[in-house]
Parts: structure tokens; sequence; C-alpha cells
């Protein structure tokens, strides 16, 4: 292999991504946060956390998959040098964003009462209902906050949306001290306190990143993006064939794991929690590499527009390198820190213990976790993102959730056997989409 033609994209992709990476970490720190803060007044809670996110990240991460159509097209765009088709997108980006968002809304609040009838302990459902209830209105701003993300991204200006993310979560740990605990004149509400903290700290992070845009100079031939009327049905069916899919891939990825939280209250509120950590440090160390995949729409795109099908491989190669190199490192202190991490979150011994064997095998799927992520990127980046979801909905819910059960509930493996099914769906998922990229760029250079 010839490493000096990679070498030159390292670091353009790097400068690229890692703001990409931060301001993902960012957002799912709020997750985190709220976790490592409710997790401090008992199992129970954290338990409870973790089932209202069942119902609400799924239909989040389905709203955040369909406005990533934004960024391929701006990027395209600018490869293209065609202004007008960006700010086209922009307009158009926040028309579908902002009532795709209502409607979700009005999935989670109307659905809600479905974590009754899943067979789950009743006290945390209990809990879990009205913090469901706050965050739920926070998919709103949070989309809104997505339309500009998504823009800035596609003209590769990564670092505004860290920036924003950053500061929003240094107001989240600011709020749940104060709603969570009780200070500052507040009385002490808990779980629900955690839900204000979110909602209030993702209408600031929308309201921030719009008027920073709307206002800056440098965004002044886009500012058509930000009006109303004259929409094109064409562009928006160009979209939603890019959003949409992206979104369902979304739904069977994350779906998959909610569904794997719902087993895991099957065997009791510890184990849930146990869970709730365990899925917590996977998924710091799966946004990590969600910025080398947002850098791959970009770059892939930008080449697309250009029509430099040589580079475009390369630099998908190249970041997939770079996700390797990472998951490594994080794999690696998953393993070594199975016992240290978790306490992180809660000290119940039983919990601890569940937790244990459940990062260890998180561990050992960082590889297929980061290999899959990028993959999917690049591939969104070529705008081919309906035979992807195929490929992860077999993976996930044709063989490794069947797989997960079996194990878990059959084989007497319990929690263990729930998460090696997790595994196996995510490395089949990794081939699959590595082999796709592969196959598609080999025909075009």
């Amino acid at each position: 292999m010839n490493f000096s033609r990679y070498k030159p994209h390292i670091k353009e992709s790097i400068l690229l991504a890692y703001p990409v990476m931060l301001s993902q970490l960012g957002h799912v720190m709020m997750g985190v946060t709220d976790s490592i803060m409710v997790g401090h007044i008992g199992a129970e809670p954290l338990a409870a956390a973790s089932l209202a996110n069942v119902a609400f990240n799924v239909i989040l991460l389905f709203g955040i998959g369909v406005s990533y159509a934004i960024t391929p097209l701006v990027a395209s765009a600018q490869g293209e040098h065609n202004n007008e088709n960006i700010s086209n997108t922009l307009k158009h980006g926040m028309a579908i964003n902002f009532v795709n968002s209502l409607i979700l809304v009005m999935v989670v609040y109307f659905g809600k009462n479905i974590l009754f009838h899943i067979d789950q302990p009743e006290a945390v459902v209990k809990l879990s209902i009205p913090y469901l209830d706050i965050i739920t209105f926070s998919i709103i701003p949070t989309l809104l906050f997505q339309t500009f993300r998504q823009f800035t991204e596609g003209l590769s200006l990564t670092r505004i949306a860290m920036f924003v993310v950053i500061a929003s979560n240094f107001l989240n740990i600011g709020l749940n001290y104060i709603f969570i605990y009780g200070h500052a004149g507040f009385p002490a509400m808990g779980l629900v306190g955690a839900g204000y903290g979110t909602l209030i700290s993702r209408i600031a992070m929308a309201l921030f990143i719009g008027i920073y845009i709307y206002r800056t100079p440098a965004f002044k031939d886009f500012r058509s993006g930000f009006s109303i009327g004259n929409y094109s049905k064409a562009l928006f069916k160009k979209m939603l064939n890019i959003g949409v899919p992206a979104g369902v891939q979304f739904i069977f990825e994350v779906a998959a794991f909610d569904f794997s939280a719902v087993m895991m209250g099957w065997l009791g509120a510890k184990t849930l929690a146990a869970h709730q950590i365990a899925i917590n440090l996977a998924t710091i160390s799966y946004m990590t590499t969600t910025g080398l995949a947002a850098a791959a729409t970009i770059r892939v795109s930008n080449e697309l527009g250009k029509k430099d099908f040589r580079t475009l491989r390369t630099v998908g190669f190249t970041l997939l390198g770079l996700a390797l190199a990472i998951m490594a490192a994080w794999g690696l202190l998953f393993i070594v820190g199975r016992n240290f991490l978790p306490v992180l979150y809660i000290e119940d011994v039983e919990v601890l213990t569940i937790a244990a064997p459940l990062i260890v095998i998180a561990g050992f799927f960082q590889l297929a976790d980061g290999t899959q992520v990028v993959c999917i990127g690049a591939l969104r980046g070529l705008q081919d993102v309906k035979i992807p979801s195929i490929f992860i909905f077999i993976a996930y819910w044709v063989i490794g959730l069947p797989l997960g059960y079996w194990l878990g509930f059959k084989m007497g493996y319990g929690a263990n056997g729930i998460w090696m099914g997790l595994l196996i769906g995510l490395t089949l998922t990794a081939i699959a989409m590595a082999w796709r990229f592969h196959f598609l760029t080999k025909k075009l250079v």
C-alpha cells in the first residue's frame, strides 16, 4: 500500500473532524452528565433516565438523521461554487426540520404510555414519564440547531457548532446542579430537574447558533436561506430522499440498542442501570468517530462535486484508518478501566458488578463501531443511503438482536448475552459498510 497517497489528507481531515468530534461529544455529554448527576441520587432514577431515553433517543435521532441531508448537498454545491443552491438547501432544510420536530414531539408525547406495557419495573416507569415529558420538547430546538450545524459543517466550518455545544454543556451542568439537588432557592427536583436543565440548554443552543449565523457578515450571501416561501417540491423530494433513509438508519441502529435496554429491564432495575452506564460510555467513544464520519461526508461530497473520484476514495480510507486508531485506544481504555469507570456513575456494588463485563464487551466492539460509522458517513457523502439502511436492518434486527435474546435468556448468559448480540450486529454492519464503500468507489476510479 502506498501510504504517501494518504498522508496529505490526514492533517486536513483531522482539522475538519476534531471540532465535530468535540461538538458531538458535547451533544451526548448532556445525557452523560444527566446520568452521572442523577446516578448519585440512586439506581432507580438512573434506570428511569435509561428507560425514558429508550423512547426519546430513537425519535430524536431519526430527526437528526433527516437533517443530515443538508451537509452533503451544501458541500457538493460549495464544490460547484453555487451559492444559490447552498441558500436554498438551508431554507428547505429549516422547513423540513421544523415540521419534522413538531411531528416527532407528538409521536413521543402521545406514545409514551407504551412504557407501561413493556414489562419494566413499575417504579422506574413512574419516575421516567415526567422526565420524558420535559425532554420531549427539546426535540424542537435540537433540530433547529441541527439545521444550522449541518449547514455550517457542509461549508467546512466545523468549529462554530463546537463552541456552541461546549457552552451549552457548561450551562446544562450548572442548571443540573441547581435543579437536581436544590440550590439557589430552587427545590431539589431530582430526575425532573435534569430534564429542565437539558431543555433550557438546548433552547439556548439553537438561539445562539441561529442568531450568530444570521448576524455574521461571513454568511450574508446565504441570508436568503432564512426566508419563508418560494419552496421547491423537487428540492424537498431530493432532501427527503437522502434524509429519511438516513433517519431510518438511526432508527434501525439506535432502536436495536434501545430494545436491548428493554430486555435489560426484564432482568431488573439494577441490570438496566448497569446497561445505562455501559451504553453511556460506548456512546462517548462512538461520538468521537461521528466527527470523522461528518468529515467523511463533507470531504467525499466535495470531491464528488469536483468529480475527483480518486481523491474521494483516498479520503474515505484515510478517515477509516484514523477511526480505527482512535477506537483501538477507546477499546483498551474500556477493558483496563472496566472496574473504575462505572464508579463515576454510581456506588451500588451490584450495579458495578453487572456493568464491568458489559464495558469489556463494549471495548471489543470499538473497532467495528468506528468502521461502520465512518463508512456510513462516506456513503452519505456519495448520497448512498437506501442500501446501507437494509444492511443495518439485517445485521441488527434479523441477526444481532435475536442472537442476543437467545444468548441472554435461553442460554442463561443474561446481560452479557444480550450485549454479545450487539457485538455481532455491529461487526456485521461494519463489514457490510466497508464493502459497500469499496465497491461503489472502485467503480468510479
